[in-house]
């Protein structure tokens, strides 16, 4: 035979002391429980997540915390761009530089963004080009180290129709720092968002 729940205003027929008693104990033993365990613990801190950055044309990248000692050195003089950990050489590779007009800025700085296939668009006319990857006139990584109100200089690749620019260590671009396509892959896969860019004369 099932059994019925006792209604919730039924009051007990007899309270005596030690029934008292025993409820006070009762609730005095919950809360000393309740005061020995374990306080909570603290909210996990929030994780280092990605953020999205604009790019070059307003494209998009992956950013995080920068936790190596890597840092690039690029030698104006020498026209050449290197990756060094500790002082260790990880490798080196010719540029192009920016000409005297519109030369590319010394001083130390940091990877700010990392960008796969980005999009060219004029300073000067706010015009777009299309055309992206490999042959885009940015090849198809991009490292911007520094920017100013209208200007964003970087580290990207080159066209195959501006390699000879690379090849020469021509003093050609607008500021920034053209590398031949496999060399700034290399370099693009080796780094990470805050590396500092040191720019020597």
């Amino acid at each position: 035979m099932a059994s019925r729940p006792t209604p919730l205003n039924r009051r007990p027929s007899l309270v005596g002391p030690s029934t008292v008693l025993l409820l006070a104990l009762t609730l005095l033993g919950v809360r000393a429980q309740a005061a020995d365990s374990p306080p909570p613990l603290p909210p996990a801190p929030p994780s280092l997540g990605t953020t999205g950055t604009p790019g070059p044309a307003g494209t998009t990248s992956t950013t995080a915390a920068r936790t190596s000692t890597r840092q690039i050195v690029l030698e104006l003089g020498k026209r050449t761009i290197s990756l060094l950990e500790d002082g260790k050489v990880l490798g080196s590779w010719p540029v192009a530089i920016g000409d005297p007009a519109t030369p590319t800025p010394t001083g130390t700085f940091k990877v700010e963004n990392k960008v796969i296939d980005p999009q060219y668009q004029s300073t000067k006319s706010g015009k777009v080009n299309a055309t992206t990857g490999a042959n885009g006139p940015l090849g198809d990584r991009w490292m911007g180290f520094h920017r100013t109100t209208k200007d964003q200089y970087g580290i990207h690749g080159t066209p195959s129709a501006w390699a000879w620019a690379v090849n020469t260590r021509a003093a050609v671009t607008h500021g920034c720092v053209r590398m031949l396509g496999p060399h700034v892959r290399q370099l693009f896969n080796q780094v990470e968002v805050g590396t500092p860019v040191i720019v020597k004369r």
